[in-house]
């Protein structure tokens, strides 16, 4: 069974998948995921808060090798369809 993402944000499998305009995260609390989101996310105060969180958790230390968001799946993917509005 295929779960379908919308397209600004997507579930990504390897490293050399990404687009340019995009960069690769990883989201989850237990397993993480990863997703391919676009660069312009950056300049959102929601999305700088999520950043915000993720630095006062991982530093810059995160153990996957990318950027590790401290949320749950369902609250990163409510998020980025608030961004897209």
């Amino acid at each position: 069974m295929a779960i379908r993402m919308p397209r600004i944000i997507k579930k990504s499998s390897t490293s050399g998948d990404v687009p340019k305009g995009y960069f690769a995260v990883y989201v989850g609390e237990k397993q993480k995921k990863r997703f391919v989101i676009p660069v312009s996310f950056l300049s959102q105060p929601l999305f700088q808060d999520l950043l915000s969180q993720a630095e006062e958790e991982f530093g810059f230390d995160h153990p996957m090798g990318g950027l590790t968001i401290p949320c749950s799946e369902n609250m990163f993917i409510d998020l980025t369809r608030r961004l897209r509005k």
